[in-house]
């Protein structure tokens, strides 16, 4: 989610906007943010005598390290914490950058549980194999080429991760990010906002922006300490590639239709048809939805 408001230029006439990328489908489609909330999925098998029992566990994109955890003692039948308190004796291989938080280095991927699992050996399997794919040479190179280390590239792609409606959209996400960046703008991102609040659920109100905290992207400059998520590659591929563009504002007026501009004007513009639309679709019998 962003908060769209003007470039500093013109703050004389601010006006603050606050649409999310999960809020905005969400009012249009009931249930958009399913997946938004989903968390890993444990794969089952049946054994010999009959009972399933798990043999992978599958962790899909842009899943939060608490969502993993829990996953993780669910799918063990550990009980609830006992993932997260794993940690310190994990010795996971993260980034100095991480401080021992392994949030945006849990690869989203499918673990098979093998022999005797343990929540080590999962976190280091999610950890080994983001290590794997952040040192190679096409996300090493592109966050040099933007004036990034590898750790800020996750960071920005977890962002996209949680922002971007479509794959095809997550380019112009990443560079919208850029773009305010160099600006010297907030990136005003409610996916921010939602992580320190710990929660997924759409929708920003004025007092959520006004929360203290370092992932609070309204009222701190620059990226958040952490990564908000795990992202995938495509997400990393968008972070250390954005498409190229000078825009600063986007808003998903309806599902498919995400609209990207550098001009507040008709961002406004953009943001009165997605209210037309919500309303619109509020309208609605339930029956018809």
């Amino acid at each position: 989610m962003q908060t769209n408001t003007p470039p500093r230029s013109t703050r004389g006439t601010r006006r603050t906007i606050r649409l999310t990328r999960r809020g905005r489908i969400a009012l249009i489609a009931t249930g958009a943010v399913v997946a938004g909330t989903a968390v890993a999925v444990p794969l089952l098998m049946t054994d010999d005598e009959g009972e399933s029992r798990p043999t992978s566990l599958a962790v899909p994109e842009g899943r939060r390290a608490a969502q993993v955890y829990e996953a993780v003692d669910e799918t063990l039948a550990l009980p609830p914490g006992t993932t997260k308190k794993s940690l310190a004796k994990a010795d996971l291989k993260l980034p100095n950058d991480a401080e021992g938080n392994p949030e945006g280095y849990l690869f989203p991927a499918t673990y098979p549980l093998g022999e005797n699992p343990t929540p080590e050996k999962l976190l280091t399997a999610m950890v080994d194999t983001a290590n794997e794919k952040f040192t190679g040479a096409p996300i090493t190179a592109g966050a040099q080429r933007n004036a990034l280390n590898v750790y800020q590239a996750v960071t920005i792609a977890s962002i996209v991760q949680a922002e971007a409606a479509t794959k095809e959209d997550m380019g112009k996400v990443a560079r919208v990010i850029f773009n305010r960046l160099e600006r010297g703008m907030p990136l005003q991102m409610d996916s921010t906002i939602n992580y320190a609040l710990g929660r997924s659920t759409p929708g920003t109100t004025p007092k959520d922006t006004k929360i203290d905290s370092p992932y609070n992207s309204y009222q701190r400059m620059g990226l958040p300490p952490t990564p908000i998520a795990n992202p995938g590659d495509e997400a990393m591929s968008a972070a250390v590639n954005p498409t190229p563009g000078d825009w600063l504002y986007f808003v998903t007026v309806k599902p498919g239709d995400t609209r990207f501009t550098a001009d507040y004007a008709q961002h406004q513009r953009n943001v009165a048809e997605f209210d037309r639309v919500r309303q619109s679709a509020s309208k609605e019998p339930a029956e018809a939805r």
